[in-house]
């Protein structure tokens, strides 16, 4: 049976829809699943923003056919492991768990490598494109310890 892992962010354009992308090149993926939504239906079925579409072209990651989506409480019964970017999106998805095994799956993507910090990814999208550089290498990082823990 495949692990299945959820990226989750506001819009799922910017954050997730890398972090996902980033993690699918890590792993194998006929073992693990990897998707991403977004806790706002600011972007439904909308392609990642072109600045983060960018940088994973600058690591030959295409992360074009991916569309956002919204988080729902059917991803708690669908995903083993639910990484959200930031403080604000973990609250969003853990008002929507209905039980204390929802809320275990869920936890900041940064703590995998800042372990109980809680450490934020920024939300890149209104600064300039060096953010998308930054969240992309914080991602990045996370991403290598996650593919690590379930290879």
């Amino acid at each position: 049976m495949k692990t299945r892992i959820l990226m989750v962010c506001l819009g799922n354009i910017c954050r997730s829809p890398l972090a996902e992308g980033i993690l699918k090149s890590k792993v194998d993926t006929n073992k693990i699943f990897v998707d991403s939504a977004g806790t706002g239906d600011y972007h439904i079925d909308e392609g990642p923003d072109p600045r983060s579409v960018a940088i994973a072209n600058q690591y030959d990651l295409d992360i074009t056919s991916q569309r956002g989506r919204q988080f729902s409480v059917e991803d708690f019964d669908n995903f083993d492991r639910i990484y959200v970017m930031d403080m604000s999106n973990y609250h969003n998805v853990i008002s929507l768990a209905r039980n204390n095994e929802d809320k275990e799956k869920v936890s900041l993507i940064l703590n995998e490598i800042f372990p109980g910090e809680n450490v934020e990814v920024p939300d890149p999208y209104h600064g300039g494109e060096d953010g998308f550089q930054k969240v992309y290498e914080m991602l990045d990082q996370a991403c290598d310890v996650i593919a690590e823990k379930n290879s």
